[in-house]
Formats: structure tokens, sequence, C-alpha cells
């Protein structure tokens, strides 16, 4: 029996993506503590919690894009084999970066609305 190119492209593929999304998710919540506890007003436990599960829907939403991509067709030839995955796998790398990007802004944007009642709160007072 031989090993086709499209399972030896899925056995290449999958570590990659899983690592890339793993790569980001790691670097992205680790600095995002900061923007959770300030718009949490320095609530560790919520905070904390809240970028819990903000990690968990990155993965899922990753994840799950990456396996949805997952098709690849018919390959005759090492040559198909290289072109193919670098197109799958640069595509997923520039939807990741768009999403880290959206999940920023979602963290300044929380950021931004904190301050914002916090200083509406502080004005009643």
């Amino acid at each position: 029996m031989t090993t086709s190119l499209e399972l030896i492209a899925y056995i290449i593929y999958l570590p990659i993506v899983i690592g890339l999304t793993t790569l980001v998710s790691q670097n992205l919540f680790k600095n995002s503590k900061i923007f959770m506890l300030d718009i949490f007003n320095q609530k560790v436990e919520i905070a904390m919690a809240t970028n819990k599960l903000f990690k968990i829907g990155f993965y899922l939403l990753n994840i799950g894009f990456a396996l949805r991509i997952i098709k690849i067709y018919k390959l005759t030839n090492y040559k198909d084999l290289v072109e193919t995955l670098s197109s799958k796998i640069g595509g997923f790398s520039i939807y990741l970066g768009i999403v880290m990007i959206l999940f920023i802004l979602f963290f300044l944007k929380g950021r931004k609305a904190s301050k914002v009642n916090n200083l509406k709160n502080n004005n009643e007072n």
C-alpha cells in the first residue's frame, strides 16, 4: 500500500495549523490578561475566567476553520504538494492574523467602554 500525497499533505497540514493556532493563542491570551484586569477593575477572578473563555472560543473558532478548509484535491507530484500546502497554510495564517487583530480590537473596545463607565461612575459620586 502506498501513501498518497493527499495523506502526506494532511499529516503535514494538521500539526502546522494546530501549532500556529496554539502559538498565537498562547501569546495573545498571555498578554490580554492586562486588558482583562483593566476592563474588570482589577477583579482577578472574573478577568481570568473571561480570558479563559475567550481563549477557548479562539481555539474553537480557528481549529474549526482549519478543519473546515482541510480538503486537499488530487495531488500528482511533490510540486503540487508543496504549492497546495503553501496555499492552505498561508491562507490560514492570514485568516489567523485577522482573527487575532479582531480579538485585540475587542479587548481595546472593552477597555475603552470600561474607562468610560468608570468616568461616568466617578462623576456621579
